[in-house]
Formats: structure tokens, C-alpha cells, sequence
């Protein structure tokens, strides 16, 4: 049997045929990468209408029906359901990901970023990570299976969402909020941000996301008595703020294991020979080579200041001066974050949000992670495979919301010498050839386990 091809039952038992999962996720994911589906995050890009248009083509042109729901102009969204046998699980699997990317400046690239290059082993373009690959992977998928009659035994619903990129408001929060029928029966998911290799000491580890941390934009404001700029003045705004901004900037969070990195932790321990502990674990992070930076990130909560805003005329004293900051906290730690924040910030200056998403967790020992892992050992026999929190955000947030356990599983096999999450919304963003074809024999894998 040929590296790339399973072969499987025809879905009626009767029969044998061979099947190529990966067969078109190359080029499926170089067509939407050519679709600019920019996320300004102020209204003003393309929107999502045509990429979910093209998508909708793809699966009615292998007999699944799918439906865009538009619950903003131009913000489309594609559901669709696949597959289920009788005398199979009647509990559905939804496999979602996101059609919007992060705008690209072109004469920052070495290839146009909506050109879909290919150059080196590698597809270039924006959305090649993040996460136009993954989309490609589940419609090859899909689509071959729909072709050769191989129908998973378990219900699947495919979600292509809008605006994940500025969280998700006109695309996973609103299916959720004013379509969750469309869900119906859904007790599990997968999308984006896992599933891919780091190395630790040679050994490839794939880190599947079990949980995200949560989300506080928050906008500061101190008030005090505006004057001249030549006077003393102890009611400053400007002073007021300045000092709660440099105090929150300056604190040092301290280390917090969630269970997620609990268990990652303790595989790199077993290889590096050490028993993880919060003191140790800032170094065993560090064992990552490709990941390490990211990985820093969830062992503790994080605040940064962004913005600030302050006055209109240099010899005059502003009643108001503001500054806005991202705040992300663990699962478990919400109030210790807040607490902490408060006290940080002091008398005199206020707080609100931008935007508070909640953190999420799901098991690291469930069912589903079993099916994740058996999926990726059947092609990597060799491999680790460990859950991970992740520091930013995706739709997982909004699914949870509807009870289902959400993991990040967008399977990619890659060289140890790739800065993979530097691509995140990065300049020359690619994604290798070779991994696409391996995620998508995975995943077909995975269909069939889960």
C-alpha cells in the first residue's frame, strides 16, 4: 500500500477500495490562500463571502449539502453535515476552522501573500498556518470520502467560520448564540492550533491544545484636574496612570501549572531524565526548540500594556489620560488575575473591557485524545504526542459554550529546524508541502478512530 493511500470499506461492507486523502489539499489550500479574505477588524475588509462561497462549491460538488449563514453583511459562515452509519455513534463530531486571515503587507514578503506560491517544499501565503491549511485538510478529506463512499461511522458537522481573527463576533459567538440548532448533537470538537511537531532532544512531540487561556482586553482611565502645564498640579491624570501602567508592566506573575501542561511537562521530563516542578518547568519549556516562546507564555498569567492616550497641547495639564491593555489568564486563576490587577493599578483609575472571553479545559485523558493520538502514532510510530495550553484564543471559546470538549488538532509533521509559531500572523508565512499530505492522511485516520 502506497505511503499516501488507506484503503478502507466502501461504507456498506461490501468491497474494497483504495483512497488518497491527501489527494488535493495542496491545491485546495493554494485556492484559498489566492482568496483575500482579510480581517481589518474594523469592517472595512472583503469579508468572508467568497472564500465560504468556494467552499460551499467544493462540498455540493461531492453531494454534501451545505448552508452559509451570513448573520452580517458579508460575514459568511459554512455549516454542513457529513457522514453517520446506522448502528453508529448518534453523538456528532464537529470539525470547525476559520476562513478570515490577518491582513498581509506585500512588500514585507519574498512571495505576494495571496499568490499561494509554491517554492522550496513550501506553500506561501497568508492563511498558510493560520489556518487555510487546516480548512484544506478537513475538504480533502472529506471530499474523497464523500467521492469513494467511505462515510465515517460517526456523525460529523463541518463548520468554516468568520472573524475568528477579531474574535470571532460575527462568526462563532453568533452561530452559537442565534443558530446553536445547527450543533445539535454535537459533544466534541476540533480546529485549529494543535497537532503539530516540536522537537525536545531529537524526539518529535505533538502538541495537541486541551485548553486556552482567557481573553481581557481592558480599556484604563484616570481621571484629575486639568491646568497649566507650567503650575504644580498633585491631581495629574497623566501621572496617575503612568504609574499604574509601569507597575502592571514591571509584575512578575507567578508559575501556575494547569493539568494541560502538567502533562506535557511531565513527557519532557521523561525524556530530559527531570521530575517537572514549578520550579523547574520555565527550563524544561526552554528543551523545546521550535516552540519555546510560545510554551513561556501558559505558565503564568500575562498583562501588557498597548495603547496610551493622554492631552491635546503640551503646556496643558489633560483631566483624562487612558491606556489599554491585553490581559490573558489560566483556566482556574480568573480571580487571582483580577485581584492581582487591582491591587496593581490602585485608587483612581478605572477599569473595563474591551472584550472578556472566558478561558476553557478540557480533559486530557478523554476519549477523543485517545482517538488523536492513536490517529497520529499510526503515522508517526515513534512520536510523543502531549496536550498543551494555548496562550491566544480561538472559536474553541464559543463551541465550549454549547458543552462540547474542544481540542486543537490540525495535524502537521515539520522539520525541527522551523520556527513554526513565528508564522502566526507572521511575514512569509508557509506551511510545507509534505505536511499538508501527512496532516490529511491523519485526519482521515482520525475520522474513523474518533
Amino acid at each position: 500500500m502506497a505511503d499516501d493511500a488507506l484503503t478502507s470499506t466502501n461504507g456498506t461492507g461490501e468491497g474494497f477500495f483504495s483512497r488518497d486523502p491527501g489527494r488535493e489539499v495542496v491545491d485546495l489550500a493554494r485556492d484559498l490562500i489566492r482568496i483575500d479574505s482579510s480581517n481589518y477588524g474594523d469592517g472595512s475588509g472583503p469579508g468572508e463571502r467568497g472564500t465560504a462561497e468556494h467552499v460551499a462549491a467544493l462540498l455540493d460538488e461531492v453531494g454534501i449539502t451545505p448552508e452559509i449563514v451570513e448573520l452580517a453583511p458579508g460575514r459568511a459562515n459554512v455549516v454542513a453535515r457529513f457522514g453517520g452509519r446506522p448502528g453508529g455513534r448518534e453523538d456528532a463530531l464537529l470539525v470547525h476552522g476559520h476562513l478570515d486571515v490577518v491582513p498581509a503587507q506585500a512588500s514585507d514578503w519574498t512571495y505576494d501573500p495571496f499568490a499561494g506560491e509554491i517554492a522550496d517544499g513550501y506553500l506561501w501565503g497568508r492563511g498558510a498556518v493560520d489556518m487555510k491549511d487546516f480548512d484544506a485538510m478537513a475538504l480533502s478529506v472529506v471530499r474523497e470520502r464523500a467521492r469513494t463512499g467511505a462515510l465515517p461511522e460517526r456523525p460529523v458537522v463541518l463548520c468554516f467560520t468568520a472573524d475568528e481573527e477579531a474574535g470571532g463576533h460575527f462568526g462563532g459567538e453568533l452561530l452559537v448564540a442565534q443558530r446553536p440548532e445547527l450543533f445539535e448533537g454535537c459533544t466534541e470538537a476540533v480546529g485549529e492550533v494543535g497537532g503539530f511537531t516540536t522537537t525536545v532532544r531529537g524526539q518529535r512531540i505533538y502538541l495537541i491544545e486541551a485548553a486556552e487561556r482567557g481573553m481581557a482586553w481592558m480599556k484604563l482611565t484616570a481621571r484629575g484636574t486639568a491646568g497649566h502645564g507650567s503650575m504644580e498640579n498633585a491631581d495629574n491624570a497623566v501621572t496617575r496612570l503612568a504609574g499604574a501602567v509601569a507597575r502592571v508592566g514591571a509584575h512578575q506573575w507567578p508559575v501556575r501549572l494547569t493539568p494541560a501542561m502538567e502533562v506535557l511537562l511531565a513527557t519532557v521530563g521523561e525524556i530530559a531524565g527531570v521530575a517537572p516542578t514549578p520550579e523547574n518547568a520555565e527550563a524544561l519549556v526552554s528543551e523545546f526548540e521550535s516552540s519555546a516562546q510560545m510554551l513561556a507564555a501558559v505558565l503564568r498569567n500575562t498583562v501588557n500594556p498597548t495603547m496610551l492616550g493622554a492631552g491635546y497641547k503640551v503646556n496643558v495639564i489633560p483631566s483624562e489620560a487612558t491606556a489599554h491593555l491585553d490581559g490573558r489568564f489560566l483556566p482556574g486563576y480568573e480571580d487571582e488575575f483580577f485581584a492581582t490587577l487591582d491591587s496593581l493599578l490602585g485608587p483612581g483609575v478605572e477599569r473595563e473591557f474591551v472584550s472578556h472571553q472566558r478561558p476553557w479545559e478540557s480533559p486530557t485523558d478523554s476519549d477523543l485524545m485517545g482517538a488523536i493520538s492513536r490517529s497520529i502514532l499510526a503515522e508517526d510510530p515513534d512520536a510523543h504526542v502531549a496536550p498543551f495550553l494555548l496562550s491566544a484564543g480561538t472559536d474553541g471559546k464559543h463551541f465550549g459554550k454549547l458543552g462540547m470538549q474542544t481540542y486543537g488538532f490540525a495535524p502537521l509533521r515539520l522539520p525541527a529546524d522551523l520556527d513554526f509559531g513565528s508564522l502566526f500572523h507572521g511575514v512569509d508565512e508557509r506551511v510545507p508541502l509534505d505536511a499538508l499530505r501527512f496532516g490529511a492522511r491523519v485526519f482521515d485516520r482520525f475520522l474513523d478512530e474518533a
